[in-house]
């Protein structure tokens, strides 16, 4: 049974930091892209991260580029997010999210499991 879960969310001040951890069970961590996705209060669910299956290679939505990062640990079966200069607009649920394959689809929302989430809240 592939399960994921999702830890390190918490209430931080604006400008701060917070490193959210998936740890994935169930399945070969190490054969599979992963993805970091959120949704805000009354918000639809917004992609915000993804690294391939070896960690080489990244991608981020436009409003977070340059202060997260996305990475992850095979030998830990754990995807990581660290959020450094949060904003009040990256309050949000923040789920981590399992590709079919080692590379990320065209559609960035195409993934076939998804954790329960860890919400995150930027409020001073």
């Amino acid at each position: 049974e592939v399960q994921l879960v999702e830890s390190g969310g918490g209430l931080v001040q604006p400008g701060g930091s917070l490193r959210l951890s998936c740890a994935a069970s169930g399945f070969t961590f190490s054969s599979y892209a992963m993805s970091w996705v959120r949704q805000a209060p009354g918000k639809g669910l917004e992609w915000v991260s993804a690294v391939n299956s070896g960690g080489g290679s990244t991608s981020y939505t436009d409003s977070v580029k340059g202060r997260f990062t996305i990475s992850r640990d095979n030998a830990k079966n754990t995807l990581y997010l660290q959020m450094n200069s949060l904003k009040p607009e990256d309050t949000a649920v923040y789920y981590c999210s399992k590709y079919s394959s080692s590379n990320w689809p065209y559609n960035l929302h195409a993934y076939d499991y998804r954790g329960q989430g860890t919400q995150v809240t930027v409020s001073s």
